[in-house]
């Protein structure tokens, strides 16, 4: 048994705005002056697009598993996703969780609603393989950071800031190819290796 995900890549170039606009956000949040504060960053050569967690998967299931999506992507075309704002999980009073993402507009555009259609179908293809149903809605976004202690005290300090309510213009992820990740825990962080990749027109 291996731990999975399946995920969507991102280029260089966004890769790199996306680590300017965290140690923006680094600077503004200004950990290291206070105790009270615990946050740890993602490293920019890990962050993804999370499409659906796995977890332990049977070996055994991973080549059905690149077949279905497979079949799945080629009847989809690529949607590209806008980040346009810095959010948090809950909220951004306790934050848990940094992220960037869609604007709450782009929920209600056609590019939205393709995306939520490409996420149904892999929804159902994990059901059939026998993974356990995902009924939470899906809400695609980039986590750059997950505060560990002192979320009141950093949900003051993005309060503070006023970054929270800036439209971003950081670029936007092309969901195109979807991979096969292996999540290996560390007391470093989680470390990922790409099993196989599955594009538009596989």
């Amino acid at each position: 048994m291996i731990r999975t995900f399946l995920a969507v890549e991102l280029g260089d170039e966004l890769r790199h705005r996306i680590s300017l606009a965290q140690q923006d956000l680094r600077q503004r949040l200004d950990c290291e002056s206070s105790k009270d504060i615990r946050i740890t960053w993602v490293q920019p050569s890990s962050i993804h697009l999370s499409i659906r967690f796995l977890g332990d998967t049977d070996d055994r299931l991973l080549d059905p598993m690149r077949e279905a999506m497979a079949t799945v992507r080629r009847s989809h075309s690529t949607i590209q996703i806008p980040l346009e704002r810095l959010q948090a999980f809950p909220n951004l009073r306790q934050p848990r969780v940094l992220w960037v993402g869609p604007s709450e507009q782009w929920f209600t555009s056609d590019a939205a609603k393709r995306l939520a259609a490409l996420h149904r179908e892999i929804e159902s293809c994990c059901r059939a393989l026998g993974f356990v149903t995902d009924d939470k809605p899906f809400t695609p976004h980039l986590t750059l950071a997950r505060v560990k202690a002192g979320d009141r005290q950093a949900g003051q300090r993005l309060s503070q800031s006023g970054i929270c309510d800036r439209p971003l213009s950081v670029g936007a992820i092309a969901v195109g190819a979807i991979v096969l990740m292996k999540s290996k825990l560390r007391p470093t962080g989680p470390q990922y290796t790409k099993l196989w990749e599955v594009g538009a027109g596989s």
